[in-house]
């Protein structure tokens, strides 16, 4: 006689059927090659605003708490939120990082959208990261020298990148990068990037007026020097520089 613990005829079956089911679901969730389906990636993949390396109030003074506060905590997260609202409709670049998605899609006028707010999220996270409350100042070591090099010294460098900043028309980006051994400052307008380009980025101003408005109204110039003589972070140009 069987024990009340073996299972039956019936239990038999409903397993075997329940197995079955979980079996197909798993399939239909994988590609023919055994991959998760772009879809599945899509979802794991989704954007987040990253964290502020400093509080929001670090920068009083020269960018107020304020300021963060819309510039960061509006604008920042809304190009990720909208980033991730394009993507559901596209699984097939929903798998790709943050770089490589602006790379594929840049130029490609039915993608603009995606580009824009990819390369936003981008231009933003590296501008955060370009500032830091102990900035400013002068580097030392190797970023003084390609500095020296290529422009013939800090003055000069940063008469360049203030005069970039400043003379960018409408909304855009002031950028210093390394262009093989040799340093640029370059800018670009809106959401472009010189990530583009091929060149490696070692510090932005941001110029939108997004940025600056409520700490300094419609005085750009006051802002870009602020941010140049006491915010700008030369540890992290290093570390990009390599």
């Amino acid at each position: 006689m069987s024990s009340e613990r073996d299972p039956s005829r019936r239990q038999i079956v409903q397993g075997a059927l329940a197995a079955s089911a979980l079996a197909a679901v798993a399939h239909a969730n994988r590609g023919s090659t055994g991959a998760a389906s772009p879809a599945i990636l899509s979802r794991a993949m989704a954007h987040e605003l990253p964290p502020l390396p400093y509080a929001d109030n670090a920068l009083d003074p020269i960018i107020s708490a304020k300021t963060i506060s819309f510039h960061y905590g509006k604008h920042h997260k809304a190009y990720v939120d909208n980033l991730n609202g394009l993507l559901k409709d596209l699984p097939e670049l929903g798998a790709l990082s943050l770089e490589d998605l602006i790379k594929k899609v840049a130029g490609d006028t039915s993608k603009a959208g995606v580009f824009n707010n990819a390369a936003q999220i981008w231009n933003h996270t590296f501008y955060w990261k370009s500032l830091s409350p102990k900035g400013g100042g002068k580097p030392t070591g190797k970023v003084l020298d390609r500095i020296n090099a290529s422009f013939g010294d800090f003055d000069k460098f940063k008469e360049a990148f203030a005069t970039a900043a400043k003379t960018q028309f409408g909304s855009g980006w002031a950028w210093l990068v390394a262009n093989g051994d040799k340093l640029e400052v370059v800018k670009t307008p809106n959401a472009e990037t010189p990530l583009t380009q091929g060149k490696k980025c070692l510090l932005t101003i941001d110029v939108w007026e997004h940025a600056y408005y409520l700490d300094f109204q419609n005085k750009r110039p006051d802002y870009v020097t602020a941010v140049i003589e006491k915010l700008l972070n030369w540890e992290f140009a290093a570390a990009n520089l390599g």
